[in-house]
């Protein structure tokens, strides 16, 4: 009995594997897949910029197209919800941050957020995301519905960032494997502009311009 409850539970699993194999490739046959990420400028496209402070803002206006890509925006929402999907629209089912950005009691982001993206077999939901520390941004950092000067200054606040300096920041921005996640989304969703190593590179180098803000 015991070796026959195994070979079941081998072929169960071969058949959800297959499953899942088959559903990938008919989307890849059919054309469903997520388009290819927009490209982003290297840091020293900007050298060529005489004036410091116009070469910041510029290399951070390059980087705010990361920043402001609905990868992030859904996870930086003003409300305490996520949204989600290249629209941002409400997060289904309906969730809210709670008091440590985690979920509230009963509905933690782990009942569905895994540690890695997985597959579903589904049309409209082709992947569930997933990282280590799948959260929601804290409410201090809601980025949603604001300018790029305004994310700026709020990314440098101290009272707002996290209390982290800008050193900080850095290694957060190149180096978090949740802010990585943006460029590996998983099926069916745009992964954000270029890379994270790209993105890090414009972040240093901004910061080492003197991590200038845009007007307004």
């Amino acid at each position: 009995m015991k070796a026959d409850a195994i070979v079941v539970a081998v072929v169960a699993t071969l058949a959800v594997y297959a499953t899942v194999t088959w559903a990938q490739n008919a989307d890849q046959r059919a054309g469903n897949t997520a388009p290819p990420a927009a490209t982003l400028k290297a840091a020293s496209d900007f050298d060529t910029i005489t004036d410091q402070r116009n070469r910041s803002v510029a290399l951070f206006e390059e980087a705010g197209k990361v920043l402001q890509h609905p990868r992030c925006l859904n996870c930086h929402p003003v409300e305490r919800a996520p949204t989600q999907g290249d629209d941002m629209h409400p997060h289904v089912p309906e969730v809210a941050g709670g008091p440590d950005n985690h979920g509230m009691p009963g509905m933690p982001c782990n009942s569905c957020h895994g540690k890695a993206n997985s597959m579903t077999l589904g049309d409209t939901v082709r992947s569930i995301p997933g990282d280590g520390h799948w959260a929601l941004a804290p409410a201090s950092m809601a980025w949603q519905g604001k300018s790029l000067g305004q994310i700026c200054e709020q990314l440098k606040d101290l009272q707002r960032n996290g209390n982290r300096d800008l050193a900080k920041i850095s290694r957060h921005m190149a180096d978090d494997t949740l802010v990585g996640w943006a460029w590996h989304p998983g099926a069916g969703r745009q992964p954000a502009p270029g890379t994270q190593e790209q993105f890090g590179a414009l972040i240093n180098a901004w910061i080492a311009t003197g991590a200038a803000c845009p007007k307004g």
